[in-house]
């Protein structure tokens, strides 16, 4: 359909006749689209702008380079690209070092016609889309917000590299038929740790074994000793003393990564001054400290580069802070409204409404660590004498436990963006204000549906 007359173009859009289609208009005129891959990349521009509107390109960073001048040579100042893997990076930072605008697309939001899946088409598809601003891209931090974001997700894979050695320790203790995790919650601990590398030291005496037990242990000595009488093999012992290496090499390197990020975090511009501001003081919290908490203070820095105290809200840790700022960023900006920051979160409902009817209002299936983080603070609220945790207990038991979980996390996200916007601090009412807050609802709602069938109430409290 032709725009009419009355409504002039702005000077950026034109129309373009494609075949088969009467007429396109054309928003992003000076468009590219990328099709993404491993050892080459497919790119495709606006036919008018080259004899060969699609070229390929290498992988190479100087095959990158000669992309990006390419590009530059085309007019071209906006460019699309599907992401594929971890093969986007390179090439996204040189174009956006160059002064490109890149926008990361879904690849599941570009699908191409079925049966037409090629590189060249997928590149002029996603030119197509661009050119006619049908694409939005997902949401990318600064770059001083990736370096962070690179460090912290690399830390999150050695802590996981490190558990996996734990399982095989325990695999190792069971086929020699040591009871310790039965008698010892957490084999990592001083007792676990003490109890194991004096095995591999040679120590077999049970009685020995057990008085290394921690005060803090509830197991008594008997039953420790009883739990370390098994049958010490040859191999299991090997495979046991590696899994303690591996898991002492991997703890190395999480504290080399540490010092790394306590480095990076303090060329952050800070946002408070800690000495005339000093951090809130810490809420008491009965959970116990994670392991994997890093030696260095964390909080500190988090409160000068943040400005806000986020671990003043009941659920959210120093861990769990840090994982969503190095997702989120520092920028409250970048999402309008706390409706759009729980909607790119994937917790709220996501409606699909066809003839005027819910079909489902489901959350969306989303890959999202802040969102993880999130849910992590949620189910840390379970037992919390707070407002929070009063208002998991009653989504509990009306939702149950998935749909608790995602409407306290969809609740402590909109918590979040408020302190991240506002920068005031943050006061817990408690839990007997909610159940009392809620009780006064439930009533006026009694009372307004009484009153609708034509009745009068007189309220009388009762002992």
């Amino acid at each position: 359909m032709n725009t009419p007359k009355s409504s002039p173009r702005p000077k950026n859009q034109k129309q373009v006749k494609a075949k088969g289609v009467e007429s396109i208009l054309v928003i992003n005129p000076n468009a590219a689209g990328i099709d993404i891959g491993s050892g080459e990349h497919w790119v495709a521009v606006s036919p008018d702008r080259d004899k060969k509107p699609v070229r390929r390109f290498g992988s190479y960073t100087a095959e990158l380079i000669a992309l990006a001048a390419w590009l530059k040579k085309c007019g071209v100042t906006t460019v699309a690209m599907e992401s594929t893997g971890v093969y986007w990076t390179s090439l996204f930072r040189i174009l956006e070092s160059r002064g490109f605008e890149v926008k990361l697309v879904n690849a599941a939001h570009v699908k191409n016609v079925p049966g037409r899946k090629t590189d060249v088409k997928d590149c002029q598809w996603l030119q197509q889309l661009h050119s006619c601003g049908l694409l939005r891209g997902s949401f990318q931090p600064d770059e001083k917000i990736r370096v962070l974001r690179s460090y912290w997700r690399h830390r999150d894979n050695l802590v996981r590299y490190a558990s996996s050695h734990i399982q095989h320790m325990q695999k190792a203790l069971e086929q020699m038929n040591l009871k310790l995790v039965k008698v010892v919650s957490d084999i990592t601990g001083v007792t676990g740790m003490s109890i194991i590398r004096a095995i591999l030291e040679g120590e077999r005496d049970p009685v020995k074994l057990a008085a290394m037990k921690d005060p803090r242990i509830k197991s008594s000595a008997e039953e420790i000793a009883m739990a370390l009488e098994g049958d010490y093999r040859r191999e299991h012992l090997f495979a046991l003393k590696q899994a303690v290496e591996l898991y002492d090499i991997y703890h190395q390197q999480i504290r080399s990564c540490d010092c790394e990020i306590e480095n990076y975090v303090q060329e952050f511009e800070p946002k408070v001054n800690p000495e005339s501001n000093p951090l809130p003081p810490p809420k008491k919290r009965k959970n116990r400290v994670r392991g994997n908490r890093p030696e260095f203070d964390l909080q500190s820095h988090l409160y000068r580069i943040s400005g806000v105290d986020f671990t003043q809200i009941d659920g959210l840790s120093v861990m769990t802070v840090q994982t969503i700022i190095s997702e989120v960023g520092l920028d409250p900006d970048a999402f309008p409204t706390e409706k759009h920051f729980a909607s790119w979160l994937g917790l709220c409902p996501a409606n699909k409404i066809t003839g005027g009817k819910v079909k489902s209002s489901r959350t969306r299936k989303v890959v999202n660590r802040a969102a993880d983080a999130f849910r992590m603070a949620a189910q840390a609220v379970i037992r919390s004498n707070s407002a929070l945790g009063a208002f998991f207990r009653r989504m509990r038991a009306k939702l149950g436990g998935p749909k608790a979980i995602t409407a306290t996390a969809h609740k402590i996200a909109r918590l979040f963006y408020r302190l991240w916007k506002t920068g005031v601090a943050y006061k817990d009412p408690g839990a007997d204000y909610y159940d009392q807050k809620h009780k006064d609802r439930v009533v006026k709602n009694m009372v307004n549906r009484v009153k609708q069938l034509g009745y009068d109430v007189v309220l009388t409290q009762t002992a």
